[in-house]
């Protein structure tokens, strides 16, 4: 679908037509601070809260959903990123030191921002229990 400025949308806001349509309706109550939480939760994820509701409870628990799917995309992105950067300063401190025989100043700081990377990683992993 494209927008009027002629930017594709990254995601649908609403549920994929159905054929027969969807003919049942269920009514839930919530109190004020159920209600605020259930209006953050469906903002945080870009949807109605009738969608986040039946989402949540639809779906498996240990499926990843369509928002938690964005959000590790987004993330795997930015650890992308790093890493390509932290390639990058290793490969200068290879120079340095296949040339003058020692190691750069720098280099316990670029292995520990490695090290802080991988930790990251691994977070991930844990968080979206792809292990």
């Amino acid at each position: 679908m494209v927008e009027p400025g002629g930017l594709r949308r990254l995601s649908r806001q609403r549920a994929r037509n159905v054929p027969g349509g969807r003919p049942f309706r269920h009514v839930v109550k919530a109190s004020e601070a159920e209600e605020a939480r259930l209006v953050v939760l469906a903002a945080r994820h870009q949807m109605t809260i009738p969608r986040l509701l039946m989402m949540s409870a639809l779906e498996r628990s240990d499926e990843i959903t369509a928002a938690d799917k964005r959000e590790l995309l987004t993330e795997l992105f930015v650890i992308h990123r790093l890493l390509g950067n932290m390639a990058n300063n290793v490969n200068q401190i290879a120079k340095v030191a296949n040339s003058t025989r020692e190691l750069p100043p720098q280099t316990d700081a670029v292995l520990s921002a490695a090290w802080s990377v991988l930790r990251r990683v691994d977070r991930e992993i844990e968080r979206f229990g792809l292990s």
